[in-house]
């Protein structure tokens, strides 16, 4: 009897390990990607050149609670079009507000290191890949407010897509109902501890959306497709065997910027203090393998 047991648990053992082996060998490696928020990175222009705070504004960078993107691609060099690169992702869209809109209801919202997307290595053509090409829809943070001489904490949520479908959203407990399309510029403001919340709509073209390529591959007007070179460039030679993460680190130094009323670098609402763009301030990507 005791044999027989012994036999038993042994073939238990291989089937085990054989098993363990097979799926470990089944599993394709994945390319994971990843945002970072960055108040040091350095603060971008449209062209891709460091930018100041204009005269007469003020600005902060915004803590930051969660983004979504609508598109995501890869491209080889400065003179790939929009759209020629490797389209690695492209967000819901609807047509219910008339025009074509990122459908708010089902975008992705992530925070700081979450996985926004996780697909397989292998489909991404094999190639040399220098830029990253994001466009950015929604952003979600905090920043400091002056009201009638006491700072709060208000929360933003910042809509920089093209075009916008927005059926709702919140900040806090407070529902913003919208049923509507909203081009690039909506938000919404609010201080949940004394109750208070807004909405708006920045000018059009006043969305600071980062290219360093500009010259040579423009990006559509409107458009928050922001545009970064991989410190090292991204390499994909399809016999890859293990998950790689990219990290776009988005640049949020002094991000939100307003115009002053008061000069006294406080974002015043109530002083007729304006909010003047809400763009993310450049990309650095960068990768890593994981395992």
């Amino acid at each position: 009897m005791r044999v027989k047991i012994l036999i038993l648990l042994a073939l238990s053992f291989i089937n085990f390990s054989c098993t363990d082996e097979d799926d470990t060998q089944n599993i394709e490696p994945q390319l994971i990607i990843k945002f970072k928020f960055d108040p040091t990175q350095v603060r971008l222009n449209n062209i891709g050149q460091p930018s100041t705070v204009a005269a007469g504004n003020a600005a902060q960078s915004p803590i930051f609670n969660s983004i979504s993107a609508h598109y995501l691609e890869f491209t080889p060099n400065a003179l790939t079009q929009v759209g020629q690169g490797a389209i690695l992702y492209t967000g819901p869209s609807t047509t219910l507000g008339g025009a074509n809109a990122i459908d708010f209801s089902q975008a992705k919202i992530v925070a700081q290191g979450e996985a926004f997307l996780t697909i397989p290595l292998k489909n991404l053509p094999v190639g040399t890949y220098e830029y990253v090409r994001c466009s950015l829809s929604y952003q979600n943070y905090n920043i400091n407010v002056l009201a009638s001489g006491n700072n709060y904490v208000g929360t933003l949520a910042s809509f920089v897509g093209y075009n916008n479908y927005i059926t709702t959203h919140s900040i806090g407990s407070n529902v913003f109902t919208v049923n509507d399309d909203k081009l690039q510029g909506y938000w919404a403001f609010g201080i949940p501890s004394v109750g208070y919340y807004t909405s708006g709509q920045t000018a059009a073209g006043a969305t600071t959306v980062p290219n360093p390529i500009a010259a040579t591959s423009p990006i559509p007007a409107g458009s928050c497709l922001v545009t970064g070179k991989f410190l090292n460039n991204f390499v994909v030679t399809g016999n890859e065997t293990k998950n790689v993460e990219v990290e776009l680190s988005l640049s949020i130094n002094n991000s939100f910027e307003w115009q002053e009323v008061n000069a006294d670098g406080k974002f015043e609402p109530s002083a007729g203090e304006n909010v003047v763009d809400m763009g993310l301030r450049g990309l650095i990507p960068s990768f890593s393998i994981v395992n």
